[in-house]
């Protein structure tokens, strides 16, 4: 009873808060962190959706930059805010550890607590978010006061800035059993998926949001189309986890990743140019889907324009 008469309550000032880090456009300002140190370290509590998205190419492409990452990823597949209280209440071994440091990847051998990784580093920014399937559900996020209560009391460094991973719509055909909660309706899902993250973020005042399915839906209106994911739902290993590693880049640096010189091996140079277009204008417009209206045949794509003078047009995705 306690934890429903909290969540009302939680609900209850849902679009009445904003934080003084709220920009007009509903954006939020980033303040770089860590490079005083010569190293910025980043903590996602999350899924298969946090591998995607920081475990290849964001060191890659800080390093293209001179930045040093740190890379953490407290991973369990499929797990949702509600598993993850669990297991913080519970003080429960129940994470893969995956991290990234000097451009070493390893992966621990025993299953991780967030209490002990929590404070292995004095981590600059700490990541969480949602089951995919229920991302766009406001009311699946019921955990979340008590989470951000335990990583705001917890975290080592007094300067952690907490960033809360939007994460992408399914593809129009895929099977996943979660978009029913949508409708099987791709757009839908991301609406839902962007509405809840803005309200989410100033209720909590979660300092970033990282509109990684604001990039992907970008990069859908290109000649790539909706082939994004490989099974539906997770990103394809080339241009879906190069794009949403690029808008963690953007947003995290404030550096235009249209002029990054790191891309994935394997990945045509023309491909690389939508990715990174279609995160560029994720960043400028994380509520809305760009148009990417120099991307839509292959042959011609960014043909004859430098890589920062690609245009997009900003449209409502509804």
């Amino acid at each position: 009873m306690e934890k429903i008469i909290r969540f009302w309550l939680f609900l209850l000032v849902l679009g009445i808060v904003k934080p003084a880090c709220a920009t007009d456009d509903g954006g939020f300002k980033t303040k770089i962190i860590g490079a005083e140190k010569g190293i910025v370290k980043i903590l996602a509590l999350g899924n298969s959706f946090s591998e995607d998205a920081i475990e290849q190419n964001l060191y890659e492409l800080a390093k293209a930059e001179g930045i040093e990452l740190v890379i953490g990823n407290l991973s369990i597949g499929g797990c949702s805010l509600e598993r993850h209280w669990s297991n913080i209440s519970g003080d429960i071994a129940d994470y893969s550890y995956r991290k990234i440091e000097k451009g070493n990847r390893t992966v621990s051998k025993d299953l991780k607590t967030i209490s002990s990784v929590i404070k292995e580093e004095d981590w600059d920014y700490i990541s969480i978010q949602q089951a995919s399937g229920y991302s766009g559900i406001l009311a699946s996020y019921g955990d979340l006061p008590e989470i951000m209560k335990y990583l705001r009391e917890n975290a080592t460094n007094p300067d952690v800035q907490f960033i809360l991973h939007q994460t992408w719509a399914y593809a129009e055909n895929s099977t996943h059993d979660h978009f029913a909660n949508y409708d099987r309706d791709q757009m839908k899902m991301y609406k839902a998926i962007v509405d809840v993250a803005k309200q989410i973020s100033e209720v909590e005042g979660i300092d970033i949001i990282i509109p990684s399915g604001t990039a992907i839906q970008n990069g859908r209106t290109s000649y790539i189309g909706d082939n994004f994911t490989r099974d539906g739902f997770h990103l394809d290993y080339g241009i879906g986890r190069y794009t949403v590693a690029c808008v963690w880049f953007e947003k995290l640096f404030d550096i235009d990743v249209r002029n990054n010189a790191y891309v994935k091996t394997g990945l045509s140079e023309s491909d690389a140019c939508v990715a990174r277009a279609a995160a560029h204008f994720a960043v400028k417009n994380p509520f809305k889907i760009t148009d990417l209206v120099d991307f839509k045949e292959k042959e011609k794509a960014g043909k004859g324009i430098s890589r920062t003078e690609s245009v997009g047009i900003a449209i409502q995705a509804y």
